[in-house]
Formats: structure tokens, sequence, C-alpha cells
């Protein structure tokens, strides 16, 4: 390894930064510590390292999980030369994945492997120094195909796919529904693809995981000066999805009263950046996503009746899994295909007795529960064929009943119990998180990374 190239590392916890810093210092020129992104600017300027080991989540966290990929984007702004492997656990490993996306050359899962972390590190400094070929910018065909929605053999989908072929080429806004992990972002990302506007940006907004405090800097963007620690100006989502597509996921979890400000924006096409007095001009498709009833929620008076009517000219309601069950074993081969070839167990198989069982299972979870499941299954097996014994569903049992008393538990795991109380929460209080998270006594935060966890 070179004994030049410097490192910075940032993680807030110091006994993570401590072994890292014992690992590296004897094979780097430098290596510099952090446990507080906010300093992540001016250590930057101050160090320019060669490369970042960057953590995906912080304590004092920014937009509820997705600290990682804010300050992915900080570090490419102030310094798109500094290559950054993402430090993640591995619940986030699809933010990492979308790290990928918006330009990290590389990702360490926790708990960590000294190689792997010395090799990206490597080869991260190799790459700034131009003496290792870049990351691919364009997608492989087998790449494109993983991130593309599954259609299947389901009437359902056919009519759905029919459906978006009328949709996509119109500039029409587009409310897409469905319960949570059938699959909406990836839908949304099909209507982009086959619009218009395809050739432009479609940018991401969870409006779920932004705070009522960020919510107008996030969206519109901010001027020096705004705030406290507006230091520069920043580009709002509207602005860059300016003449692209603008995806609102989790629609339903917006605040009344800020959905005031953001009908505003949509109505009259423009938006002013926080601290600013000048009117910006943005063109772009509008695309959102809920698990959420609207109609419900707008005669209850808890979302507006003219900011419905603005996203939803067209509706897209994708079917929960179990009602597509034809279509649960070539996905579920698909996943182990993809996992297999991710973790060097290529050619990974299941059997006749794990398909029938996991086609049996119900999937309140849908999609993102299967391939949880199939995801572990080929992470903790040794075989190359896999058995119905290899996958631990959230229950056994077809039907999945509330959980009314510990007596119903069984020898079920805590984990279990755990998923099966925030799955029954989420139905009670249709998917208001907030809610959710109130109810059970946590945090929204920790809310989010256990949905992650369990595939919910």
């Amino acid at each position: 390894m070179n004994r030049s190239n410097s490192i910075l590392v940032v993680d807030d916890n110091t006994s993570i930064l401590k072994a890292v810093e014992i690992l590296l210092t004897p094979r780097f020129g430098r290596v510099v510590t952090l446990s507080h992104p906010e300093r992540i600017p001016s250590v930057l300027q101050a160090e320019k390292p060669d490369a970042v080991l960057l953590d995906m989540n912080f304590k004092a966290g920014i937009n509820n999980g997705n600290e990682g990929l804010f300050w992915l984007r900080e570090i490419k702004k102030i310094d798109n030369s500094v290559q950054v492997v993402l430090f993640t656990a591995y619940a986030d490993i699809d933010l990492a994945v979308r790290g990928l996306q918006e330009g990290a050359c590389d990702f360490v899962v926790k708990p960590f492997s000294n190689e792997k972390l010395l090799s990206s590190l490597q080869n991260a400094c190799l790459r700034k120094q131009g003496e290792f070929p870049d990351r691919p910018q364009t997608a492989s065909h087998e790449d494109e195909v993983a991130n593309q929605l599954f259609w299947g053999e389901s009437e359902a989908m056919q009519t759905l796919r029919s459906s978006l072929e009328h949709v996509a080429i119109t500039d029409a806004n587009v409310l897409i529904t469905g319960e949570n992990g059938t699959g909406k972002g990836l839908l949304a990302v099909e209507i982009h693809r086959f619009s218009k506007r395809r050739n432009h940006a479609l940018v991401t907004v969870d409006m779920g995981a932004i705070t009522e405090s960020l919510f107008e800097s996030e969206l519109f963007g901010h001027v020096k000066g705004a705030f406290t620690d507006a230091r520069q100006d920043r580009v709002g989502k509207f602005e860059l999805a300016h003449q692209g597509t603008l995806f609102l996921d989790e629609i339903g979890n917006l605040a009344y009263h800020l959905q005031a400000k953001l009908l505003t924006a949509l109505q009259q096409k423009s938006i002013v950046r926080v601290g600013g007095n000048t009117p910006v001009n943005v063109n772009m498709r509008v695309v959102c996503a809920t698990n959420r009833n609207l109609r419900d929620m707008v005669r209850q008076g808890t979302f507006r009746e003219d900011l419905f009517y603005r996203i939803n000219t067209v509706e897209l309601m994708i079917p929960a899994l179990r009602e597509r069950p034809q279509d649960i074993a070539p996905l579920a081969q698909s996943f182990a295909q993809k996992y297999g070839t991710l973790y060097g167990k290529p050619g990974i198989t299941l059997n006749k007795e794990a398909l029938n069982a996991l086609t049996a299972y119900p999937w309140p979870g849908n999609i993102r529960e299967l391939e949880h499941v199939v995801e572990k299954a080929v992470i903790m097996a040794d075989a190359e064929v896999l058995g119905a014994d290899h996958f631990e569903m959230a229950a056994r049992s077809p039907d999945i009943q509330p959980l009314q008393g510990i007596h119903e538990t069984g020898d079920m795991r805590i984990e279990d119990m755990e998923c099966l109380m925030i799955r029954q929460a989420i139905s009670k209080y249709g998917g208001n998180l907030s809610a959710v998270a109130n109810a059970l006594g946590i945090a929204r935060q920790t809310l989010y990374s256990k949905i992650k966890k369990y595939g919910l």
C-alpha cells in the first residue's frame, strides 16, 4: 500500500474508530478520525484525504437513517474526486447500494473483515490517483433487470403493466398505492424510464423520513445564512428534478400543515429557497406513493382534498404478493440467484419443498419480506440446494393472527414477537408510522430501522 495516501474515517462509534485507526495507521500515510459528521466539510478542506470511510448512520440523524447518503452528497459537492467507501450495518445494505448509485466507490459491511476493509480503501486510493478503473457508469443488462419491477404472469400485474404503458408516455401526475413492500418505488422508476423525461433526473424524496423542520430546506433548498447551519447555498429536490421526475414516497405521512406548502409549489410550478426572495421556476412530473388510503384521510380531514386531486391524475395500485401466488416461486428463485452471486455462492437453488413453503406463506411484508428471507437463507446456508428449513418466516402458519397475549407466542423468538407487534401496529394505525412509533414507545428512526430489518 502507498504510505503517502491519507484516509478520513467518520463513525460515531468511538470503539470502531479506534479499531479502524489501529488497523489503517501502519498501512496508510495519515489516518484522520471523526466522530461527528458535521466537521466533514472543514476536515476535507484542511486534510484533502484520498478516501473517506463513511458510516451510514449517526446518533444525531439527518433525514432519519439516510445520513450516509446525505454526507456522501456533501462530500461529492466539496470535492468530487474524493473516493468514498461506505461503512454500513447488514440491515442497511440497500442504502449502501443507493450510495453506489450516487457516487460511492464501494461499501464494507459491519462486522467487517480486515482484508475487505483494507482492500476497499486501497482500491479507493488507486482510483483517486487514476490507477484503478472506475466503476462502470452505466449499469449492465443484469443490473438493469435486477432493478426493474418483476411483472410476473398474474392477470392483476399484466393489467397494471398495460396501464403503465398508457400513462408513462404522458406527463400526468401519478399516485401509486399498495401495501408496504410491494414495489411502489420500482414502479415509479418504470414510469420515469418509459417517459419523455427519462434522459433527465429521477429525484426521490421519502416524505416519511423528512423532519418537519427540514421540510422546506430539503424540498425547496436554502440560501447561505438562512439559518444557523446554512453555510452555503443549497439546491432543493424540486430544482434537482427540473425537467425530470420528482418521486414523493410515503406522501400520506406528510403533516397536514405542510401539505399546503407542497400544494402551492405544485400549483405554481415555482419555489422560493428558504431565506431567499427570488422565485425559481420548476418543470417536472410528479409521482407519489403511499400505503395509506388517502380517500379515507380526506374524509377524516387529515389529508387535503385539493392536494389529493393534484397528485392523483391517475392512480396505479400494485397488488399484494399474496394475491398473486404464482409469482412467488420465480421471485424467490431470482433472489436466490442474485444473492448467491453477491455472496460468492453462484449456482444456489431452491428445492420443491422450499418453493411450496414459500408459496404457501402469505407474505404480509410482500416482496421486500420475501427478498429479506431469501437473502438471509443464502447467507446462512452451507448447502447449494436450499430446503424449506433454510427459510425463517415471521410465522410458519399461513394464517397470521394478531398478537393478543404472551400465551399465543409459543416458542417464538423475541425477534419474531417484535416483528409481529410492529406489523400489528402498522395495520392498526393504517400505516401512519408516527402513530405506530408513539404506540410502541420508540423513536421513528428506530421504527424505520426495524421495518427495514424485518422486511415489513
